[in-house]
């Protein structure tokens, strides 16, 4: 049998009930096997209440909890009995095949530096999303990790970003693209104009700049950006779409024609919903990193939970990250540490 997926039973919003459930959710439909990480008792009593059988999922105790209101790298420095590190730690010694994580995003990239390790090669890891578009998904990275980037670090997230297209989503040329306000190559920040050569001379499918509106045109498969700039993208398209949906339901309920039509809709626009559903998705892949590592949404419930195991679980059984330390050992220069 295929060794566990970790799971931080602490973190989240809706940690540990929901971490709980999501997690046997994905042993008991998906057939994967989990380790909860977090403090016995409360794991214990959750999984009692879910009236599940005593072996059906292990339990690993760890005593303290990183808050997310914490300074990421003090608390994981403060906390090495933490959920969140000891989670991390079994990735690094080799008895968990990829964490989960749905706490502290900022504690979790600190953790898996400080127990599973930089991929040789990499300067900085990244945290990918895929955005729905018009040919399937595109993928972005960096998301959130770095808020501050160098060139030399994007041209690494376009080599990463390379490998994730063809190792996750299945396509053999990913094409890939640094976000800019123009589609010039001198178009874009000292920072963008800096990266344009360097991910150019890549051996990847580098199909130039690209403006926010192609995210969701399937103009391409990768778009690379620093942490801040695709945080805020990430951030607004949760919002639109979320206020989209809301405002169709909540026009559709002022008359009887729109109850009506909103009903008939309803199975049409559910599967439109799902792709940007962040519990459809499950997590995101922190890349860079020497071993699968998923943050989940802080919000995640069950389903979350669940698909972002899943997420793990497939990122494991593809070996991204060995794949990504193959790809830096490859004679093209990606960047200096």
């Amino acid at each position: 049998m295929s060794l566990p997926i970790a799971v931080d039973a602490m973190g989240g919003d809706n940690a540990p009930a929901a971490i709980v459930q999501g997690a046997l959710r994905a042993v008991n439909e998906h057939g994967i096997a989990v380790t909860l990480v977090g403090r016995r008792e409360a794991v214990e009593a959750e999984l009692r209440s879910a009236g599940a059988a005593p072996a059906a999922i292990s339990v690993i105790d760890a005593r303290e909890v990183i808050e997310m209101h914490e300074h990421p790298a003090n608390a994981v420095r403060a906390k090495r009995d933490s959920s969140m590190v000891r989670s991390c730690a079994l990735v690094a010694g080799g008895s968990a095949r990829a964490v989960v994580s749905a706490g502290n995003s900022g504690a979790m990239l600190a953790a898996a530096l400080f127990t599973i390790k930089r991929i040789t090669g990499i300067a900085r890891p990244a945290i990918g999303a895929a955005f729905p578009s018009e040919s399937g998904q595109t993928f972005m990275l960096d998301v959130g990790a770095n808020t501050d980037c160098k060139p030399e670090w994007l041209a690494q997230f376009a080599l990463m970003g390379d490998v994730y297209a063809r190792t996750m989503l299945g396509i053999k040329r990913p094409r890939v693209a640094l976000l800019s306000n123009g589609e010039e190559a001198e178009k874009g920040s000292e920072l963008v104009q800096a990266a344009h050569p360097l991910i150019a001379a890549l051996p990847i499918n580098f199909v130039g700049n690209v403006e926010g509106k192609d995210v969701f045109r399937g103009g391409c498969d990768v778009v690379v950006t620093d942490g801040f700039t695709g945080n805020v993208v990430l951030k607004v398209a949760e919002g639109i779409g979320d206020f989209l949906f809301s405002s169709i339901a909540r026009e559709a309920r002022k008359s009887i024609g729109g109850k009506v039509g909103g009903a008939l809709l309803r199975p049409r626009l559910r599967p439109l919903r799902d792709r940007v559903d962040y519990r459809k998705t499950g997590g995101a892949l922190l890349l860079g990193v020497a071993g699968e590592v998923v943050i989940a949404h802080g919000r995640s419930d069950a389903e979350a939970t669940m698909n972002a195991i899943r997420v793990a679980a497939r990122a494991a059984d593809q070996g991204v990250s060995g794949v990504i330390a193959g790809a830096a050992r490859a004679p093209v220069e990606v960047g200096a540490q």
